[in-house]
């Protein structure tokens, strides 16, 4: 019923855009120009859970696949983000087994895990039009990514990586390097090292691997690596690349004039 779980699953390489503006009107432009794919930005970006959800609407309705990185990984955040219909999640600064663990109790209803019973009424259920939704299809249709961030998570991902319920480790390029003292210097020898020590930890306990562009890697590079899920580009940072581009063409062609040109 997940269908980026289903793609990721059956091999795909899917690729991904940001929302941070956690606007609607955003979301569907960039669906119906080429990103069929949206990860709302609950940690960093703009916005709460209800406008979080209008952008799943508008994504959705347009025919995107959304995910939502969510600001933690506490009970009361996944319940209700999970209760509000998020089914594709990615929880920030996840350092050990024992964090993941209590990360999927949370995402999982009793007999499984510790997600508080609401299914009848709420919107993930199709507010109780899905009667199996607490019983088997909660626990399935969740595709849950784990950020592996800092050194400590770098040290126990064999641990991470078996937990069971962790579909995809996604690395944070930047923060991984700040945890060594990098922070913005990501191409320097001691970070690329950790990213390439993570690329060999995931392999051996296949384990699937997503990340952002950066730290030296473009698209063509995550996709021969075996990235299954990659994020490029943010909302944010594509108006400013539009603002600052048509700002330039006008003062070229200001200049042009006074010259007569």
């Amino acid at each position: 019923m997940n269908r980026l779980k289903q793609r990721i699953a059956a091999g795909e390489q899917v690729a991904a855009a940001w929302i941070e503006l956690s606007n609607p009107d955003i979301a569907e432009i960039m669906v119906h120009h080429g990103w069929s794919t949206l990860v709302i930005d609950g940690e960093h970006g703009v916005g709460d859970l209800d406008d979080w959800v209008a952008v799943a609407r508008a994504a959705e309705s347009a025919g995107a696949d959304v995910v939502l990185r969510v600001p933690d990984g506490s009970d009361t955040t996944l319940k209700r983000v999970l209760d509000r219909g998020f089914r594709s999640l990615i929880v920030p600064m996840v350092n050990t087994a024992e964090q993941a663990r209590g990360i999927i109790q949370s995402c999982r209803y009793p007999g499984a895990g510790r997600r508080g019973y609401a299914a009848p009424i709420v919107r993930a259920s199709d507010w109780g039009a899905r009667p199996g939704y607490a019983r088997d299809e909660a626990k399935d249709e969740l595709l849950l990514m784990l950020q592996c961030e800092h050194i400590e998570a770098v040290e126990n991902l064999p641990q991470i990586a078996a937990v069971d319920g962790v579909d995809l480790i996604f690395i944070g390029p930047n923060d991984l390097a700040g945890s060594i003292d990098h922070l913005e210097r990501m191409m320097e020898p001691a970070p690329q090292d950790l990213l390439r020590r993570i690329e060999a930890t995931a392999a051996a306990a296949g384990k699937p691997l997503a990340t952002i562009l950066g730290a030296g890697r473009d698209w063509a590079d995550l996709r021969a690596l075996g990235y299954r899920f990659m994020i490029g580009p943010n909302d944010i940072s594509l108006l400013i690349a539009g603002a600052r581009a048509a700002a330039a063409e006008r003062d070229q062609t200001a200049v042009a004039k006074a010259g007569g040109y």
